[in-house]
C-alpha cells in the first residue's frame, strides 16, 4: 500500500520561498509518476507538477513555470517541490500523489490519473 507524507507547507511572505517534501512508502511499481496538486477554499484541487519515476520527465502548470521545481531523491522516496517567487495566489493546500501507471507526463494532470494521496500541508501566502 502506498502512502504519502507532506512536509514544509507554512506562511511566507510575497516573494519568498518553500520546499515541500512528500516522503513515499509502498511504490512497488515501475514507471509511475508523483504530482504535485493544490487546492484553495472554495475552488477545485488543480494540477500543479508532475515528474516520471526516473526524474528525467516534468510537466508545470502555466501558472508555476519559472517559480516552481519538482525533483526527487536519488533513492526515488521522496518528492520535492521547490517554491520561489511565492504570490498570494498560491495560497492553498498542497497534496502529493501517485500514479501506478504514467504514459505521456504531459497527461498527468487531472486528479483522476492518480491513485494515491497525501494528507496535503497548507501553503498560505498574505495579500
Amino acid at each position: 500500500q502506498v502512502q504519502l507524507v507532506e512536509s514544509g507547507g507554512g506562511l511566507v511572505q510575497a516573494g519568498g520561498s518553500l520546499r515541500l517534501s512528500c516522503s513515499a512508502s509502498g511504490l512497488t511499481f515501475s514507471n509511475y509518476a508523483m504530482g504535485w496538486f493544490r487546492q484553495a477554499p472554495g475552488k477545485d484541487r488543480e494540477f500543479v507538477a508532475v515528474i516520471n519515476w526516473s526524474g528525467v520527465f516534468t510537466y508545470y502548470v502555466d501558472s508555476v513555470k519559472g517559480r516552481f521545481t519538482i525533483s526527487t531523491d536519488n533513492a526515488k522516496t521522496t518528492v520535492y517541490l521547490q517554491m520561489n517567487s511565492l504570490k498570494p495566489e498560491d495560497t492553498a493546500v498542497y497534496y502529493c500523489a501517485a500514479a501506478q501507471r504514467a504514459v505521456t507526463i504531459a497527461t498527468m494532470t487531472t486528479t483522476n490519473r492518480y491513485d494515491s494521496w497525501g494528507q496535503g500541508t497548507q501553503v498560505t501566502v498574505p495579500s
